[in-house]
Parts: C-alpha cells; sequence; structure tokens
C-alpha cells in the first residue's frame, strides 16, 4: 500500500472510531424526515420548564425549534411536577416531542438545593446550553439551576423574564426599549443580578402577551369572546386606542433559540424584548375576534368607559399603552420576525378551540360589567331587568309602583 493509500485508510478509521463512541442522543435527528448528519461532539441543551400559565406552551414550542437546530443534538425538558399531565402542552410531549427526554422535578420547592437537582437529572448528566422559563427569583430550584449552569459551564444561560416588570414613565416612548426602568424589586430582576453574579452567560428574554394552539391560559383573548358570543357589551377603558402585542408562542419560542444564531453578540446585549411587531389596538382585538366568530361589526359593543372612576375591572390589560417590539432581537441576532398574525390564528385555530373548551356555555360573574355599563347606552329599561340577567342574575329592589 502507497503512503498516500495508507494516510487515507488511517483517517477513515479514526473518523469512523469517533462517530462510535458518540453517545446516542448527540447525533442529530429531524422531525421532518430528512436524513440524521452525525456530529463528534455533544451540545445539550435543557428547558426548565414551569407547571403552566402564560408561558405554559413556551417549552413544548422551544423544545420542537431545538429539536430541528443543528446545533443542538439533544434536548431535555426538566418540568415542574406540579404540570397538570392531562393538560395541553404536558398530555402532548410525548406524542409530539419522541425525542425529546422529560424530567419532573418539584420546581416550585425553595429547599431545593443543585445537589439535589443534580441528582433527578442524573449524577453525570451537563448540559451547554440552557433555558429557563420557570424561575422567578433567585430560589430554591432558580438558584439551583443557575448553579448548576455554573458548574456545567454553560455556553448560554438564556432566562424567560417578563416585560411585566417594566415601569414606563409618563413620557416614555413606545415601543418600550429595553432601557426602559424596571421594577427593581421583582423577583425576575433579583434572578437577574443573581445570574449575573455567577458569572453565567446570561441572556435574558422579557415577552409580553402570549396565546398559542397550545396554551393552557386563554384569560386574555377569552374576554373578549366571552361578551361576543353572549351579544354583551365589551367595557373598554379610555378610547380603545391604546396597543399591545399578542404573540404566538410559537413564534416567543423562535425569539428564544435566537441567541443560537450570535451567542457572543446575544450575550453583549444580555436584554432582549420579546414579542410581535404586529400591533393591535384594544378596539381592533374586538373586531378581529367578531369576525372569526362570524358576529357581524355592527353587532360589536364596544362600551368605552373612564378607567379614573371604575379602574381596571375584568379587562385583562393595562389602562393605557404597553406594549415591546422585537427590533433589538431582528438587528443582533438576526431574528427574521414573527410568522403568526392574531388575525389569521383567531380564525385557524383560536375560536374553534374557544368553542371546545366550552367558552360560550360556561358560568361568569358579569357584576363588573354590569356596573361600567348601566347607565350609558345599555342603561336598565324602566322595569328594571338588565341585559346580563340572562347569564348572570341581578337582584335588584324595585320600587312598587304607587297605586292609581
Amino acid at each position: 500500500m502507497s503512503l498516500t493509500r495508507w494516510a487515507f485508510a488511517s483517517t477513515l478509521v479514526t473518523l469512523f472510531s469517533a462517530s462510535a463512541f458518540v453517545p446516542q442522543h448527540s447525533r442529530s435527528k429531524s422531525h421532518h424526515g430528512s436524513a440524521a448528519t452525525t456530529h463528534l461532539y455533544m451540545s445539550a441543551a435543557l428547558i426548565v420548564q414551569n407547571k403552566g400559565g402564560g408561558h405554559g406552551e413556551l417549552g413544548f414550542q422551544l423544545a420542537k425549534v431545538l429539536s430541528d437546530n443543528d446545533k443542538i443534538t439533544s434536548v431535555t425538558i426538566l418540568q415542574d411536577d406540579a404540570c397538570k399531565d392531562s393538560a395541553e402542552p404536558f398530555q402532548s410531549y410525548a406524542t409530539d416531542l419522541p425525542d425529546v427526554k422529560v424530567v419532573k422535578a418539584s420546581l416550585g420547592d425553595e429547599s431545593m438545593t443543585a445537589t439535589a437537582l443534580q441528582d433527578i437529572l442524573g449524577k453525570d448528566a451537563a448540559f451547554d446550553y440552557v433555558w429557563d422559563n420557570a424561575s422567578k427569583s433567585p430560589k430554591g430550584a432558580g438558584q439551583a439551576i443557575c448553579d448548576l449552569a455554573k458548574a456545567w459551564n454553560v455556553k448560554l444561560f438564556t432566562y424567560v423574564s417578563s416585560a411585566g416588570m417594566y415601569q414606563p414613565t409618563a413620557d416614555a416612548p413606545f415601543p418600550m426599549p429595553e432601557t426602559t426602568p424596571i421594577k427593581e424589586s421583582a423577583g425576575q430582576n433579583q434572578f437577574d443580578q443573581y445570574a449575573i453574579q455567577q458569572g453565567l452567560p446570561l441572556v435574558t428574554f422579557r415577552p409580553q402577551y402570549i396565546y398559542g394552539p397550545k396554551a393552557n391560559k386563554h384569560d386574555y383573548i377569552d374576554w373578549y369572546f366571552d361578551r361576543l358570543v353572549r351579544e354583551l357589551p365589551l367595557p373598554i377603558p379610555g378610547d380603545g386606542t391604546q396597543k399591545l402585542s399578542l404573540t404566538n408562542a410559537e413564534d416567543v419560542a423562535s425569539l428564544l433559540a435566537a441567541p443560537l444564531n450570535d451567542e457572543a453578540a446575544a450575550i453583549a446585549q444580555r436584554v432582549f424584548n420579546c414579542g410581535t411587531d404586529q400591533l393591535v389596538s384594544y378596539d381592533e382585538v374586538a373586531y378581529l375576534c367578531a369576525e372569526a366568530a362570524g358576529i357581524d361589526k355592527d353587532k360589536v359593543m364596544i362600551e368605552h368607559y373612564d378607567a379614573d372612576m371604575f379602574g381596571k375591572a375584568t379587562f385583562p390589560f393595562r389602562m393605557t399603552d404597553f406594549y415591546v417590539a422585537p427590533d433589538t432581537a431582528k438587528e443582533k441576532l438576526g431574528w427574521s420576525g414573527p410568522l403568526h398574525s392574531l388575525k389569521d390564528d383567531l380564525q385557524s385555530f383560536y375560536y374553534e378551540s374557544y368553542v371546545a373548551r366550552g367558552g360560550p356555555t360556561k358560568k361568569m360573574s358579569l357584576i363588573k360589567d354590569w356596573e361600567i355599563t348601566v347607565g350609558s347606552k345599555t342603561s336598565l329599561p324602566e322595569y328594571g331587568s338588565s341585559i346580563y340577567d340572562k347569564f348572570d342574575p341581578i337582584i335588584l329592589e324595585v320600587p312598587a309602583a304607587p297605586a292609581e
């Protein structure tokens, strides 16, 4: 055998021998049927997922995104065991995430230590990338995750915080930039500070109102449908032109994975707002929901009211403008923007889901609505009954008519 052929054969032996020792979970996979590629390295990702609520769907959607990312070779979800297994998205883990490992732990336990959590994950378990979508403060499991991430020497530590801690001033610009003042005492900010103190390569995202096909919190949009399908007024504070961003969980997940596009830029920037740039007003949400439910626009009864007099009442959003935009993520991380629109999603899945969940027939308390709308254009007829009586009967003491 010539020297050249010997060197070539030796190289082949080295390559195939190395691949034989790559753990099975470190080999990339595709959920779309494309050929798998073998990597000679492991990039394990850990998603720490809460028990549900506004962020409840994010771990599921993020796992799907990471499973298709060439940089990630294995995905594990550390799931809070307080979740309801029969609810979405948790009931879809086994069917929709077949290659994702799910480990359960009591993430709400403030006595949880790094040692205990390492034992739950496996004594030899270690991860290169961590996404924390559960911790609300640097206590218990929150501190333990940070401490483990430091011990693992992670490449990125991505934290799902909240834009709810922004405290914009009266003359603040909108959309709110990442430099907007925050509530310093907020648990999420305390968590950020602890992660920084530990020297973690922290990247923090601050999302706002989230909805999705497998969400387990529906309060925001359901508020509109609850009144529209019952032909009731929608009490909206102010003039209804206040803007907000309602973002599909799939778009949020793609944003959370965007630091993989440029890890150094993500770490240098550290804080990113997280939301769609397709803004809608409070009144526009009402008309979009009506369209999805097949309700004529002229049948939508919007009742603008004085927020200073009645306060927030049951309205699901802030009484003023309160929205962010993903401009920084687009510029620094090359995020391409949202793939979903509220209008399309309301028509393609949300309204159908609302009906399937029993929205049109569920019992509701409408006393606050009644308090706001009484005396205005939906005022009580002279006999004392109310348009709300059918759904939430209100007992009124009506003076007896004087004797003739």
